[in-house]
């Protein structure tokens, strides 16, 4: 999912933790209480670990349930880096200690958590008001271990666009209808980068086509059958058809110096966004969020949201409540409350995470939404109708940590210091091998 900071509203009871050592509570699972207080009306704090922007600060979600449920005070925590917050959970969950009372997982995590972490999380599956079968099929069935329990609930997913700058777009001659556009790639993200050599030869001074070869990687390979691991959950990123074909359109890209080479959600990119740095980006749900926040009011109505060449799927994470956690009950009724589908769809109109659920993706506000920021672009129609389309992919135990190291390694290796992409391959293989043991 998305790797993102989120700003923070002084109404919630929060606390912003952003270095890896302090990422999980160190002090929320001493208590013999683990089913609840007993009394509904005793006062608890339930802690909330994720990353990134799952968008219920935005949508005054915390607010909404700590006014309904006067007793309960809600704090955060929450970090930009996915891979440091994921070992520092994983960590935590082996000690049974330091951890929240709700903890996010990515999705490209779910596998590993399922298949060797699931004793450590609540069955949710059994939880009053949880039904699987409110999920799509595939969303819900990522999250259930071999056992059949249901130990996470999704919060979201990431059906695939492409968002644009259409002041920039103009300037290097391409068309800016977002309907234009969008034929520019139809049906092959090779297309994509032949558009990006197009308007690199008439690029405003100082811009490319893209922020990121990383980036486009991860939306190419999302269209793929075979991406990390088969369908037995064994690692074959190696010989995959899928990482083959997303590694050499990246490589292209970046050498045909379309791309400005920039790792996502990091401090330059963020200034890039501000300061116009680059046209198009691989776009899914979430990532229209972090573009109207650091692109900021000089962005606005400069952007809009294009159909992807394919329909994919990058991103979206679950709620889990581990066992160790200290009020297990309550953290079990918050969990299913943000994830339902009213609440999915608050909080898509206010961030761009589609919901997960079925209903939520009908909800009205979800159907009709437009964002203003992107020139009011059909972002519910857009990303609702590639939601539908998305084909589910297995999911393997090491996926999360091989895409980090193909794409934080590998291919920015190639983007920062011109490795040549033989050898920058070779260092991803050995770097797998060291972290995962195959």
């Amino acid at each position: 999912m998305r790797t993102t900071s989120r700003p923070r509203r002084a109404a919630v009871a929060a606390v912003a933790v952003l270095a890896a050592s302090t990422l999980l509570l160190t002090a929320c699972s001493s208590s013999s209480d683990k089913g609840g207080s007993g009394d509904a009306n005793a006062k608890i704090t339930l802690n909330v670990g994720d990353f990134g922007t799952f968008g219920y600060v935005e949508a005054g979600l915390y607010d909404e349930y700590m006014a309904a449920h006067p007793n309960i005070t809600i704090k955060y925590q929450t970090t930009q880096d996915g891979q440091k917050y994921w070992d520092a959970l994983t960590t935590h969950l082996g000690s049974g200690s330091g951890l929240a009372d709700i903890q996010a997982v990515e999705v490209g995590y779910i596998a590993q958590a399922t298949n060797t972490l699931g004793d450590k999380f609540v069955d949710l599956g059994k939880a009053d008001g949880v039904n699987a079968a409110n999920w799509l099929p595939w969303k819900s069935k990522q999250a259930t271990t071999p056992s059949g329990s249901l130990i996470g609930l999704g919060t979201d997913i990431g059906p695939m666009a492409v968002c644009y700058r259409t002041d920039l777009f103009q300037q290097a001659g391409l068309p800016t209808d977002r309907e234009e556009v969008g034929k520019l790639w139809a049906g092959d993200w090779s297309k994509f980068v032949e558009t990006g050599k197009k308007y690199q030869q008439n690029a405003p001074a100082g811009t490319f086509f893209t922020d990121s070869a990383s980036g486009l990687f991860n939306a190419v390979l999302s269209a793929q059958p075979e991406q990390y691991s088969d369908a037995s959950g064994k690692l074959v990123y190696k010989t995959s058809a899928g990482v083959k074909t997303a590694w050499d359109l990246a490589v292209s890209a970046s050498q045909a110096k379309i791309s400005a080479g920039l790792r996502q959600f990091q401090d330059p990119w963020n200034a890039a966004v501000a300061n116009a740095k680059f046209a198009a980006v691989v776009c899914p749900s979430w990532m229209t969020s972090s573009l109207s926040k650091y692109g900021g009011e000089a962005g606005k109505g400069k952007w809009d949201v294009a159909a992807a060449p394919v329909a994919s799927n990058w991103g979206g994470a679950f709620l889990t409540v581990p066992k160790a956690g200290k009020h297990i009950k309550e953290a079990t009724a918050l969990a299913a409350w943000l994830t339902a589908p009213e609440q999915q769809a608050k909080v898509f109109t206010k961030v761009g995470n589609l919901p997960s659920t079925v209903g939520g993706l009908q909800q009205p506000a979800v159907q009709s939404a437009k964002l203003e920021y992107f020139s009011n672009a059909p972002t519910g129609q857009i990303f609702a109708a590639s939601a539908t389309s998305i084909k589910p992919v297995p999911i393997g135990e090491q996926d999360g940590n091989v895409k980090t190291i193909i794409t934080d390694n590998g291919i920015l290796d190639i983007e920062e210091h011109g490795t040549d992409p033989a050898k920058a391959w070779d260092n991803v293989t050995k770097l797998v091998d060291d972290k995962t043991g195959h």
